[in-house]
């Protein structure tokens, strides 16, 4: 048995798959804002979906963030709490036992490529675009860590071929201008929107898809093309043989359209037929590609 566990902010949630990937449990308990406590919340899971099924397994977490591999400390992550803080040693030491850890985002390409809508691909690209930005990379079913574990990280390199009207763009939370996350999430779409309507508020993205207005068409139409200019880059770089878009922008069906078209102009090559598609498992993407961090036998 395969266990999955992913640390949100808000939330911890496992996931226990069998070796085709059937789910054999699922839990969830609100995150605990603070280190301690949200590693005994996180150990607790474990033991009860194990006393539940019978089963001993594995452990996989996806985190809001990275392990340095110079300190083995998190860093990155938007839980601060766990940022400096030697996780991955802590739970080992906990559950007595080898335990994989994994950026989030990075999990999510892992569950694509493994059972997931990229599973017949050899290099994929995963892109969460909710109410931040994560993108990770999975070779051969595998995550792509890198040298210095931050490999794939889309949403923190700036917005490329910027218009003069976009420079130096809104400031980031991790104190630089201009980074992809602050155009291209789901957030990043609702505060457009509200610019140029003219409001001091934020609607729903759905909401805002629904108005019909001219503010809402031109907002949809910049998100599109820096979309496009984003997923370029990554193309440029990396190339991946497709590139599967989760969190709640990736259910805006004019996307898988418009996009793809839109990049034609900005990818280094004669020809552009990546496919773009939308992530198989949904919100159960991350979590089910902790689990299979270990490899599937």
């Amino acid at each position: 048995m395969r266990i999955g566990i992913d640390w949100g902010g808000t939330k911890l949630e496992l996931i226990a798959l069998d070796d085709q990937g059937n789910a054999l449990l699922r839990e969830r308990v609100a995150t605990p804002q603070d280190y301690d406590q949200s590693l005994k919340a996180a150990c607790d899971l474990v033991h009860s979906a194990e006393a539940k099924t019978g089963k001993s397994a594995s452990v996989g977490i996806g985190i809001p963030g990275s392990i340095s591999p110079a300190t083995e400390f998190v860093r990155n992550a938007n839980s601060v709490w766990l940022n400096g803080r030697p996780l991955k040693l802590d739970l080992e030491r906990m559950l007595e036992r080898e335990v994989c850890v994994e950026n989030d985002a990075n999990c999510f390409a892992v569950s694509e490529a493994v059972d997931g809508a990229g599973e017949e691909y050899g290099v994929v690209a995963g892109i969460i675009i909710g109410t931040g930005c994560g993108s990770g990379i999975a070779i051969n079913g595998k995550a792509l860590s890198g040298a210095n574990g931050v490999a794939g990280e889309m949403g923190h390199v700036p917005l490329p071929w910027m218009k003069e009207d976009e420079y130096p763009g809104e400031e980031c939370w991790c104190g630089r201008h201009g980074c992809l996350e602050t155009w291209i999430s789901g957030t990043a779409f609702q505060r457009d929107y509200a610019r140029r309507a003219g409001e001091d508020f934020l609607r729903s993205g759905n909401e805002i898809l629904g108005l019909g207005t001219l503010e809402a068409a031109n907002a949809l139409d910049a998100y599109c093309d820096r979309l496009a200019r984003g997923l370029a880059l990554l193309v440029n770089m990396v190339d991946p043989d497709i590139i599967v878009l989760g969190g709640g922008m990736s259910n805006v069906e004019t996307l898988y359209e418009r996009v793809p078209e839109l990049m034609k102009q900005w990818v280094f090559s004669d020809i552009f037929e990546t496919p773009i598609v939308q992530a198989r498992h949904g919100d159960s993407s991350g979590v089910r590609g902790a689990a299979w961090l270990w490899e599937k036998s």
